[in-house]
């Protein structure tokens, strides 16, 4: 283990395009029923419909977070309906899984979606039993990252103490408050959508395509 990393006694992961690569293509077809389902609420056409989708995204946080603030949509309805996915493209991951066990410390998600969502993801990924728990869009009271209260209620709710936890993100803005807090940040630069917005050294401890040869190195190191 690097000694820089000595401390850590907390891994923290964002779910989507973070374990898994942003090229299975499962966001996109969150993206495809987000815009039917604002279509479908706001009876617009697919291309109004997707400009205001990715309105609330940016001014928002998350999709949910504006149709929620603008329209009152009930969460759970929404959360159903656009995580209503094949998730085929997901391939089974046991490297990952083995090198997550390897660990010292705790595991967790910290994801903008929803526990039921994330379980189906990781029984794809063969993660199942990897992480202590997932701290979801309802626990966050639909305050998304990046949203500052958003962490803290995470790491009161968990236990979690900053300064000994790490944090692995494939959007880059989402670390800031994680730095903030003094947790050691990992941006997954993977070209998932967004996720090079807002990106700078300041809260970017490291930068790495993907966890899975990174930790492995990470775990052989003595240096």
């Amino acid at each position: 283990m690097l000694p820089a990393l000595s401390h850590i006694d907390t891994w923290i992961f964002d779910l989507d395009n973070t374990l898994y690569p942003a090229s299975a293509g499962i966001f996109p077809l969150i993206d495809v029923r987000m815009g039917a389902y604002i279509a479908d609420l706001l009876k617009l056409d697919p291309t109004e419909a997707r400009r205001i989708q990715k309105k609330f995204f940016h001014e928002h946080g998350t999709t949910l977070s504006g149709l929620m603030a603008k329209h009152e949509v009930d969460p759970y309805h929404f959360l159903e309906y656009v995580h209503d996915i094949d998730m085929r493209s997901i391939a089974p991951n046991p490297r990952l899984a083995g090198l997550l066990a390897r660990l010292p410390g705790r595991k967790l998600v910290f994801t903008n979606g929803d526990a039921p969502y994330a379980r189906r993801i990781l029984a794809a990924l063969g993660l199942a039993e990897s992480f202590e728990a997932i701290f979801d869009i309802h626990d966050q009271d639909y305050l998304p990252k990046p949203a500052p209260l958003s962490y803290e209620t995470m790491c009161a709710e968990m236990q979690v103490t900053p300064s000994h936890a790490i944090f692995f993100e494939d959007m880059a803005r989402n670390l800031k408050p994680a730095k903030a807090l003094g947790m050691t940040t990992v941006w997954i630069n993977n070209g998932s959508e967004a996720g090079h917005l807002d990106a700078h050294p300041d809260f970017i401890d490291y930068e790495i395509p993907e966890p899975t040869d990174w930790l492995a190195q990470l775990l052989e190191s003595n240096t």
